[in-house]
């Protein structure tokens, strides 16, 4: 009996000590694993003239302007809570099939991770010669359109998240 309980004992210790090399090799694993995604988004991030791809579409960001009041006419318009930011981009179609681009789809950030949504509304007005709203862009094709943010006077915007879909991972573009 005393053997059996001793054979036990061992078997049960040898299982810990098994169990708790994995738990470190995973830990290890898991850490390597969060290090590869950060590599993974940094080498995601874009800059303003750069192109940056997520999904079916590529981005390119021309420009960013914030600190307008209003958009549109003096008889239609849309004023800003607080300001818009008007970012200018290029959005090319390099999938295989029509990709609807979807303003509301599109974030951005101020340095302490506040995110803005896209005024569609405003975005309307913004956009007199091309909708940026809700745009089906065919295979190959490409549009420029302003997408706006309505943001508190004192932030400043550094990044944007485009996204080719409301499902996409997103591709993020620095803005300073």
């Amino acid at each position: 009996m005393r053997r059996t309980t001793t054979l036990a004992l061992a078997a049960t210790a040898l299982v810990a000590l098994g169990c708790g090399a994995g738990s470190t090799d995973e830990t290890s694993s898991s850490a390597d694993d969060s290090a590869a995604k950060s590599e993974e988004k940094a080498a995601k991030t874009a800059k303003i003239g750069q192109p940056a791809r997520d999904g079916k579409f590529e981005f390119t960001v021309k420009s960013s302007k914030c600190g307008v009041a209003k958009v549109g006419t003096s008889m239609l318009g849309d004023k800003a809570q607080g300001q818009f930011c008007l970012v200018t981009v290029n959005v090319k179609n390099i999938g295989k099939e029509a990709q609807m681009l979807d303003s509301s789809s599109q974030k951005a950030y101020a340095a302490d991770g506040t995110e803005y949504s896209s005024d569609t509304e405003a975005g309307l007005y913004a956009n007199e010669d091309q909708s940026t709203f809700f745009e089906e862009i065919n295979p190959g094709n490409q549009v420029t359109g302003v997408f706006v943010f309505d943001i508190p006077k004192s932030v400043k915007l550094t990044k944007l998240e485009l996204h080719d879909s409301m499902f996409s991972g997103g591709v993020t573009v620095a803005l300073s």
